[in-house]
């Protein structure tokens, strides 16, 4: 007679980094892997949601990014004296009276906006007013003078 034993395992090995970092990508890639370009708002969240789950899979692959790598450039609107990072994607467009212009976040087309004279800001409606509103609550050059870090 042959015995045979069946061993049952009460904790089964855990996923393997590589594995969630499958199954993250995937699942960010089936919420947001189309959205509608004129909501602002979904289109950051499905940028930041899909940066993540990259940042994810290649720290699972040993190759995480450096942080030179990892560090956002900042929108042309931003002007290089001001510290703070952008909040979303390039949707406004600030333009001087002169037509000159920058496109930009709306935190930085709104600074830009409260920095010049005579600024107009083209964007899809919802955030030109935003970018219009927050620019009048904001003085020209708010980092200036006031040490500001964000």
């Amino acid at each position: 007679m042959i015995h045979t034993s069946i061993h049952t395992v009460d904790n089964p090995a855990e996923p393997s980094e590589l594995a969630v970092a499958i199954r993250i990508g995937q699942y960010m890639l089936d919420q947001y892997g189309t959205v509608d370009t004129a909501d602002v708002f979904a289109y950051a969240q499905a940028h930041g949601g899909l940066a993540e789950s990259l940042r994810i899979l290649l720290r699972a692959l040993g190759a995480a990014p450096t942080a030179e790598q990892q560090a956002a450039p900042r929108c042309p609107a931003a002007h290089p004296d001001d510290p703070t990072p952008c909040d979303g994607p390039l949707v406004v467009t600030v333009l001087d009276a002169t037509n000159a212009g920058a496109d930009g976040c709306e935190h930085h087309g709104a600074r830009l906006l409260a920095s010049i004279d005579g600024g107009r800001v083209y964007a899809p409606a919802g955030a030109a007013i935003r970018v219009f509103k927050a620019a009048g609550t904001i003085r020209p050059f708010a980092w200036v003078d006031r040490g500001e870090r964000a």
